[in-house]
Parts: C-alpha cells; sequence; structure tokens
C-alpha cells in the first residue's frame, strides 16, 4: 500500500478525536482525515463546564498543536497528598514544580475551554485544505467494520470505506457498554465546584478518606457576582477566596452525601478538607456519577484503533484519563507517519503503548479498590507510603514525572 493514499477516519470530535487530527495532519502530509461526530454543528461547546486536569505532557503536546487556551487555564504548582485521619509522623505530602525545576505541573480548565480551541483549529485546518482534511458533525457512526484490510463505516445506512478507523469516542461509565476488563466500584463521584478561603492559588489536593479519594483542583477566577447574596453557607465568595473543582468519592452503597442538605455538605466537606486547603465557604450544586473501571484488552482490532475513553474509562483518582488519551493520540501518529506498512505500524502501537498504558490502569484501579478493603491494616500502609514519600525526595521526584509524563 502506497501509504500517500491511506484515508484516515476519525470517529469522535471530542478532545482525544481532535487532537489527533490536527497532530495526523500536521505530521502526515500525504493522509486524509475525516472527522465524525454526532453533535449537531450550532451546538455551543464552548459553555460546557466538565472540568479536566492535564499534566504538564498534554499541556506542551496541545501547545505545540497550537490550541492550548492559557488564558482559560488555572495551574497546577503544587500537590498536597494526605489521609484523614493524618498519620502522626506525614501529614501530608508536597509535590512542587518549582522541586522539578518546571513552572507548573500541569494545569486545570473547563471541557468547553479546551475544546472550542481545538475544533476552531481543525475548522481552520479543513478550510485550508478541504481535499484532504474533513469534519462532519451531525453525522452519527452506526457501526463499524475493520477486517479485510479495510474500515468500513455505517453512515446512515451507506457505507464508507477508509483505510483507518481512529475510534475516540468517550461518554461516562454509566453510559458505556461493558468492554474486556469491567468492573463497577460501587462508587460515586459527587462533583462541583467549591470556594476556599485561605488557600495559596495554584495549589490542589488529593485526600484520602475512609470512603474513598477527594481531589480539589484549582480553577480560574471568575469575577465575583455584585448582587447581594442570601444569609448561609452559600454566601457569595468574598475577593480573598479561590476557586476549586471538587471530586468528592464515596461508596455508592452508604452514600453520606446524597441525604445532606447544602449547609450539611459543606460542614461534612470542612470536616474531611486538610488545613493547607482552608476553609469551604461555597459548593455548587453538585452531581453524582458512578466510578467503574471499562477498558478494552487491545487497542487494535483489525484496521480499528481505540484511544482515549473508547480504550479505557478509569476512576478519577489519578486524573489520567485524558493525558492518557492524548499519549495514545502522540504514540498513533508517531507510528503511522513514517510507516510503509499500516497494519506493521498498528502492531507496533499495541506494543509501544502497553507499558504506560497498563501501569496506568493497575495503578488507578489498585487505588480504587483500595477504598472497598476494610482489613484494619489498610490506612496504616497508606500511612507508610506517604511517611516514605516526605522522607524520600527521589521518589516524590519520581512520581510527579509519571504523573506529568506518564510510565517511561
Amino acid at each position: 500500500m502506497n501509504r500517500t493514499a491511506w484515508r484516515i477516519a476519525v470517529v469522535g470530535a471530542g478532545p482525544v478525536g481532535l487532537a489527533l487530527a490536527l497532530h495526523g495532519a500536521r505530521l502526515m502530509p500525504e493522509a486524509s482525515f475525516t472527522v465524525f461526530d454526532v453533535r449537531p454543528p450550532d451546538r455551543d461547546i464552548s459553555a460546557d463546564p466538565r472540568t479536566l486536569a492535564l499534566a504538564l505532557g498534554s499541556v506542551r503536546f496541545l501547545q505545540r498543536l497550537g490550541a492550548w487556551p492559557a488564558a482559560a487555564a488555572a495551574p497546577i504548582r503544587e500537590v498536597h497528598v494526605s489521609q484523614v485521619p493524618p498519620p502522626a509522623t506525614a501529614p501530608g505530602v508536597w509535590l512542587r514544580a518549582a522541586d522539578l525545576g518546571e513552572e507548573l505541573l500541569g494545569a486545570v480548565l473547563s471541557y468547553g475551554a479546551l475544546l472550542a480551541p481545538l475544533q476552531q483549529a481543525w475548522q481552520q485546518a479543513v478550510a485550508a485544505e478541504p481535499g484532504r482534511l474533513a469534519l462532519r458533525l451531525g453525522t452519527p457512526v452506526a457501526g463499524l467494520r475493520a477486517d479485510g484490510g479495510a474500515a468500513r463505516l455505517d453512515i446512515g445506512g451507506a457505507g464508507e470505506d477508509f483505510d483507518l478507523a481512529v475510534v475516540a469516542e468517550g461518554g461516562v461509565f454509566a453510559d458505556q457498554a461493558r468492554r474486556a476488563l469491567a468492573h463497577d466500584y460501587a462508587q460515586t463521584a459527587w462533583v462541583g465546584t467549591v470556594r476556599l478561603r485561605g488557600c495559596e492559588p495554584g495549589r490542589a489536593f488529593e485526600r484520602f478518606t475512609r470512603q474513598g479519594p477527594l481531589a480539589l483542583l484549582p480553577l480560574p477566577m471568575l469575577p465575583l457576582p455584585q448582587a447581594p447574596s442570601p444569609p448561609g453557607p452559600a454566601v457569595a465568595a468574598a475577593a480573598d477566596t479561590v476557586r476549586a473543582a471538587l471530586v468528592w468519592c464515596v461508596d455508592a452503597r452508604d452514600d453520606p452525601v446524597q441525604p445532606l442538605a447544602d449547609a450539611q455538605r459543606l460542614a461534612l466537606l470542612n470536616a474531611l478538607l486538610p488545613g493547607e486547603a482552608g476553609q469551604a465557604v461555597q459548593t455548587s450544586p453538585l452531581k453524582a456519577f458512578a466510578l467503574g473501571l471499562n477498558a478494552e484488552r487491545r487497542l487494535v482490532q483489525g484496521r480499528a484503533v481505540r484511544i482515549g475513553n473508547a480504550a479505557q474509562t478509569l476512576h478519577p483518582v489519578a486524573g489520567q484519563g485524558l493525558n492518557l488519551g492524548l499519549r495514545d493520540v502522540h504514540a498513533l501518529v508517531q507510528a503511522l507517519r513514517d510507516a510503509a506498512d499500516l497494519d506493521q505500524a498498528l502492531r507496533r502501537v499495541e506494543w509501544a503503548r502497553a507499558p504506560d498504558r497498563w501501569a496506568t490502569i493497575g495503578t488507578t484501579d489498585f487505588l480504587a479498590r483500595s477504598f472497598t478493603w476494610q482489613a484494619p491494616g489498610v490506612a496504616a500502609l497508606r500511612a507508610f507510603g506517604l511517611h516514605a514519600l516526605q522522607a524520600l525526595p527521589p521518589l516524590r521526584s519520581r512520581l510527579a514525572r509519571q504523573m506529568m509524563f506518564g510510565w517511561r
């Protein structure tokens, strides 16, 4: 096969799919790329408030694509890891970008703030090369056959043939069909935003509780409301507060958050937060999501490749879902760009991604399952791990770099 004739379909115009199309179109000028997505062309994607945490490696990758909205992102300069109750020997572990000679460990922004510039960049690329590149919004892909040396997409009952189909559609765990590796953690993630008083900007927190992990991620500041606020715990935030995204994971079978009123949720949250986080003075309405592992054993099946959430949906405890998907993108394009044989390149992708992918899946799964263990020594073991991190700077640096750039 002449690689200049490769026709590549990307199913899913989310951050992973659009990043693949942009990266591939730039490094593979002979190939054609068509991006499909079911969402209508006139949908305002910039308003999607879901929170994304990106490691430094992902930020740099998006900067190279020319699609990083720096003004809409909040940097993560420090991460504080601790547990409830805190071990006396290690009340908390700090991972600091400055200790690694970096300006930041990562960044946080809304889904819409990232997706909008990615889509705009792809639309501009399509306008510049309409014969090679395409964006087909409002076009659901009903089926995919990827055997026989080709990938056939079912588009409105008609088949369209491509040399390769890359499936990058995501979705949350509860809405996905179960894959080869699936496990329901019986945990619920309560997600929203909080205002913190007494917390330094640029700080993120990972708090291990008996129910599950509790995470706070810094968010860009918004103008404070001018209208008077009602009395009570949900008062308007003062100028000395910072915004943070909240991911609060609890046991779905004995949910301590669901039955509480807003004031009670705020009080419970403050009881769980470390002192370094300051005080939560306001919460947004919280939304609940079921948590689980849902992963394919293999990325490649014939002439189809699954990346991002189409390949693996992870527990948010390590914040690695999108970062892992963007590393899939980078590896796939690198394998394809200089390959003379497409099938050989796909086998190389499967092999090359295995260490990072399975190490990340395994670590995340271990951390998520450990919160369901009731053995009396589990908290002590976690305390020992925190103590080791605190006492061994090289170990802290190694962990931080794995979170920033993946397993290498």
